[in-house]
């Protein structure tokens, strides 16, 4: 039997419009959005479904839709498979949580208003720094690992072969896009984003957050849950807690993470959430892991056909 992994989106993802199709067919998922809607005392579902970008964008909007949207397509898919089995789940950056509310480590009332804290934290050292960050495409993570020891910069993420990213205060992020340049990457360049996120310039969101998770009640994953930080399972509660605290200002293992999984004869993975990122990143790692993904109403039904076949 084939071994299968759920995966779940990070920031970035987030798509005007998205859940939209998903709440107007299924009643489960209309339900999720009022629910999710009463829990954050505001009206997240009016931001996913018509936006502005400008407002879905921000962090503290961005980090509860996702994880809102993930875990409506984890439920739709248990709804339509009650049979289904999974073996591990994964999530990049805020999609851990997700992750770990799939695995059954706390329930998704609270991973939504600790996603919605966490990105208002987040979003707080955005505003009390200048940060940003950029993708290096196509040079080695050593050589890349220079340019940020050169440039006073971080690594952020490590997303798959020649995709890396790069994170710290702006004119810094323009020197390592320089540096990087000279030494060979295909392309740097600074990405959209309101911060420096997985870089000590975000430290000051950590012990907010490590106050937050304190008052939630964890319990040990049911399936394996791979850590960013770690690049491998998660253990204990506390463990768990301070491993969502470090993971703020670390970087994201996502690579290695992909390549335990393998290792441990995982053969097929499902991404939950708006967009494909994650199985684009899958593709670069080991073309031959078969890759499903579920965002909308099309892609649910055709990832439905090929786990009931």
């Amino acid at each position: 039997m084939k071994k299968t992994a759920f995966l779940f989106a990070g920031q970035g993802a987030q798509k005007v419009g998205m859940g939209k199709d998903l709440a107007a067919q299924f009643p489960l998922a209309k339900d999720l959005f009022a629910h999710a809607n009463q829990i954050l005392g505001y009206d997240l579902t009016g931001i996913c479904f018509e936006g502005p970008e400008a407002e879905l964008t921000k962090t503290e909007n961005a980090q509860p839709a996702i994880f809102l949207v993930g875990w409506i397509a984890f439920q739709l898919l248990r709804q339509r498979l009650p049979e289904l089995k999974f073996d591990a789940t994964a999530g990049l950056s805020l999609g851990e949580f997700t992750a770990l509310a799939a695995a059954g480590s706390m329930s998704f009332e609270d991973g939504l208003r600790l996603v919605w804290r966490r990105g208002r934290f987040m979003q707080e050292a955005c505003e009390a720094t200048r940060g940003g960050m950029a993708a290096i495409i196509a040079l080695d993570e050593a050589a890349t690992r220079e340019v940020c020891l050169e440039a006073g910069v971080e690594l952020a993420n490590l997303n798959c072969p020649g995709q890396l990213v790069i994170s710290g205060e702006t004119e810094k992020i323009a020197i390592a896009c320089e540096l990087a340049k000279k030494r060979g990457a295909k392309k740097a360049m600074p990405l959209t984003v309101t911060g420096a996120y997985h870089s000590r310039l975000m430290a000051s969101a950590q012990p907010k957050l490590r106050v937050e998770l304190a008052q939630v009640e964890f319990s040990p994953p049911r399936v394996s849950v791979i850590s960013n930080v770690t690049a491998a399972p998660h253990g204990t509660p506390d463990e768990i807690q301070a491993r969502l605290v470090d993971q703020v200002t670390s970087s994201v293992r996502w690579e290695e993470s992909m390549r335990y999984l393998l290792a441990q004869g995982f053969t097929r993975f499902v991404e939950l959430g708006p967009g494909t990122a994650l199985n684009s990143t899958l593709k670069r790692i080991d073309e031959r892991a078969q890759r499903l993904n579920i965002a909308d109403v099309a892609s649910l039904e055709a990832a439905v056909a090929v786990l009931d076949g």
